[in-house]
């Protein structure tokens, strides 16, 4: 009986102990169970407050990089503020010394001159010397010959002889004159040229180079010139152009020989006017959107002008400056319409002698394209024209047709002196360069009518808008050397008889003609 208790006994304890082990077991695996979650929760915590933490750290290196990157930019400006006024006083410091320079290369070369002068007319004294001893032998000789004559037969005879002689060598010495005086011309022309630019330009500068802005009031104009001058300096700066504020009451004056800058000046003024707002900041994004306006108008301007004269195929950059000459005239003729004029021109003498029309109407359009960088770029238009042309694509015959309009250049083929009689028809029409018809037609008849009033002249005309005067001579009454004599005296006659502006050549043609006919 015992037995049978203590076995019942310990089978209780045991179950007992199972089932303690069992609760147990259960607790662990609730609390493993609990811990897990809890562990998955802190990681997602912890992603997520790293994900938040990374965003901040992105926003801001952003914002240190956007920082670092504009007081780049800042001292990048200043740095390049700085080279342009280093290279602006390199560029001042190098013309003053180009200039001192030429000045020393000019005296030396007129100390050569002057030394070849004077051993040319020492040669020349001999010479004369020498030629004078044989005329008063010669005159010895005929005065011998002549003694059978009475006094006044033979007087008359050394006279007219004489006069025959001193008019040859007249002309002779004249055609001699003629040509050191070219060199000399060559050399001086420049220097005269500037000077005379200098002193008297005023009148052209005052119609061409500047623009006119009405104001509101005179109150503005303090506005303009802002505290301290640093609007007007800022809008100088800018456009490259020069303000003019004076006591013209309620209006200031922009001056500039570029019309190009001239005219985004005056619309970037204008806006500011009427807008209001003027400070520095205002005037660069003033000046930024006119630039562009002015960009714009002038490759409408130049497409305008390619699609009127019918050519295709023109580069871009061609086309630009083709609009650029819009803002460019000549003998107050306006280079755009002058180019489109003579393109058409070109193209109906080209289609009458068989040649390429669309290619001569190309060439003339084109012939004037220099003239939109001549103030940039230092030479002739007709060559820095020819320079463009062939860097943008344009043929051979184009570009020797732009660069000898001007018999700069030698002609290469027809299509070259077809441009340059277009150019000249254009330019030379009565009207096109403010010129009154009437006018035009009684310098020509005055001309004409001063030419043959001499005598030997056959026949005479005044051709390129009376600039020119062709003469020709009777060959058996004016000789090779009287024709520079001539020449000479017709022009003295013009200049003393005559009105008209600029110059005029007189050329005078002598020719002989001998025929034989064979049997």
């Amino acid at each position: 009986m015992e037995t049978v208790v203590g076995v019942l006994a310990f089978l209780a304890g045991a179950a007992a102990a199972l089932a303690f082990a069992a609760v147990r077991r259960r607790r662990a695996a609730a609390q493993n169970a609990a811990a897990h979650r809890r562990a998955a929760q802190i990681a997602a915590e912890a992603q997520s407050r790293s994900e938040e933490l990374l965003a901040e750290a992105a926003r801001k290196a952003r914002e240190m990089v956007a920082e670092a990157a504009a007081q780049a930019e800042h001292e990048r400006k200043e740095r390049e503020r700085e080279l342009t006024g280093l290279a602006n006083k390199l560029q001042a410091r190098e013309e003053s010394f180009d200039r001192r320079m030429s000045a020393l290369d000019r005296r030396e070369h007129d100390l050569s001159r002057r030394e070849h002068e004077l051993q040319t007319r020492e040669k020349t004294l001999q010479e004369k010397e020498a030629e004078r001893q044989a005329l008063a032998e010669s005159a010895r000789r005929e005065l011998e010959r002549a003694a059978a004559m009475t006094r006044e037969q033979a007087k008359q005879a050394l006279v007219e002889e004489m006069t025959s002689q001193a008019r040859h060598d007249a002309a002779r010495l004249i055609r001699v004159i003629e040509e050191e005086a070219k060199e000399e011309a060559q050399r001086k022309a420049r220097r005269i040229m500037a000077i005379a630019i200098e002193r008297l330009a005023g009148d052209f500068a005052a119609e061409r180079t500047v623009s006119v802005i009405t104001l509101p009031s005179d109150e503005m104009k303090g506005r303009i010139i802002g505290r301290e001058g640093r609007n007007i300096r800022a809008i100088e700066a800018a456009t490259g152009v020069d303000i003019v504020v004076d006591d013209t009451p309620e209006s200031v004056v922009i001056s500039c020989h570029n019309p190009i800058r001239r005219e985004i000046a005056r619309r970037a003024l204008e806006r500011l006017i009427a807008d209001g707002r003027i400070h520095p900041g205002r005037i660069e994004e003033v000046v930024r959107k006119a630039e562009q306006e002015v960009d714009e108008s002038v490759r409408e301007a130049g497409q305008s002008a390619v699609l009127e004269v019918g050519v295709h195929g023109i580069h871009p950059e061609l086309v630009r400056l083709l609009g650029m000459l819009k803002y460019r005239y000549s003998y107050a003729q306006n280079v755009l319409m002058h180019s489109i004029e003579a393109a058409f021109i070109c193209g109906a003498m080209a289609a009458e002698l068989g040649l390429n029309e669309k290619q001569a109407r190309r060439a003339a359009l084109l012939h004037d394209i220099g003239k939109a960088l001549t103030h940039e770029v230092e030479g002739s238009h007709a060559i820095i024209g020819a320079q463009i042309a062939r860097k943008y694509g344009e043929s051979a015959k184009v570009v020797n047709a732009i660069a000898a309009h001007h018999e700069e250049v030698k002609a290469e083929t027809i299509l070259a002196p077809l441009v340059d009689a277009a150019d000249a028809l254009s330019g030379a029409r009565p009207g096109a360069r403010r010129e009154v018809l009437e006018s035009y037609v009684k310098r020509l008849e005055d001309l004409e009518r001063i030419a043959k009033s001499f005598k030997g002249v056959e026949k005479c005309f005044a051709i390129a808008a009376g600039r020119e005067m062709r003469i020709i001579v009777e060959p058996n009454r004016i000789s090779d050397d009287e024709t520079a004599m001539l020449a000479r005296e017709i022009a003295k006659k013009i200049e003393a008889d005559a009105t008209y502006p600029g110059q005029i050549r007189v050329t005078v043609i002598r020719e002989v003609r001998a025929t034989e006919v064979a049997h």
